[in-house]
């Protein structure tokens, strides 16, 4: 499903990735690891396409990511799903208009957008939320406003950046099995994580980036 190769990147002197090779199956869950600055983020920011690499391409289902035009690039990442450590929830509207705008920006029949929004927020457990604004909810409510944002068009790729590091144990707990409900629906699950604790309660391949570099891919 998505594959990448040899690729590069660079911000100014600084190597964010470094030749990188990978293979991500159709259905899988998979960590990308590693310590700050290892290239983690802008690994997810290449695969969902908000930045092209220097060198190499990337295959989602055999598309290359490096030369289609902008609008077919538009209709790929209505398939992918991004959640973003910081949220990045609209303060001034509410958790139901949070998530339904990613199927407004679509041109979604109202109807349509009502009833996929509040399925939505039932599975990630928020249906008695949705006239709530986000400044009014707990870290793990808002986490999970940004999940229900993410998936409500029904990606076939979820990416999550550090989905649990502003969380306490108990609430990263209540989040990891989030995912893991959405991977076992079918979708293909991709978290960068720098939290050792959380790599060990799981049971996934896990991705280990060093500077930029793929130096360990180890399976469950």
């Amino acid at each position: 499903m998505i594959q990448l190769f040899h690729l590069f990147k660079k911000y100014g002197p600084h190597v964010a990735l470094d030749d990188v090779n990978l293979r991500i199956a159709k259905g899988e869950f998979i960590f990308v690891t590693g310590p700050s600055g290892a290239g983690k983020t802008t690994l997810l920011r290449l695969i969902f396409g908000a930045e092209k690499p220097d060198r190499g391409y990337i295959l989602i289902n055999s598309i290359n990511l490096t030369r289609i035009s902008r609008s077919k690039m538009d209709l790929l990442r209505r398939k992918i799903g991004f959640v973003f450590q910081d949220f990045k929830l609209l303060p001034k509207r509410t958790v139901f208009e949070n998530v339904a705008i990613a199927l407004e920006v679509t041109g979604e029949p109202s109807r349509w957008i009502r009833k996929r929004t509040r399925q939505t927020l039932e599975l990630v457990g928020l249906e008695d939320k949705e006239k709530v604004y986000p400044l009014s909810l707990s870290g793990g409510e808002q986490q999970r406003v940004a999940i229900a944002r993410a998936i409500v068009k029904g990606p076939v790729i979820l990416l999550a950046d550090e989905p649990t590091g502003n969380l306490d144990p108990d609430l990263t707990r209540e989040i990891m099995a989030l995912f893991r409900t959405i991977h076992q629906n079918g979708t293909t699950v991709v978290i960068a994580t720098h939290s050792r604790d959380l790599l060990e309660d799981v049971p996934f391949r896990t991705i280990l980036l060093q500077r930029g570099r793929l130096c360990g891919d180890t399976c469950a």
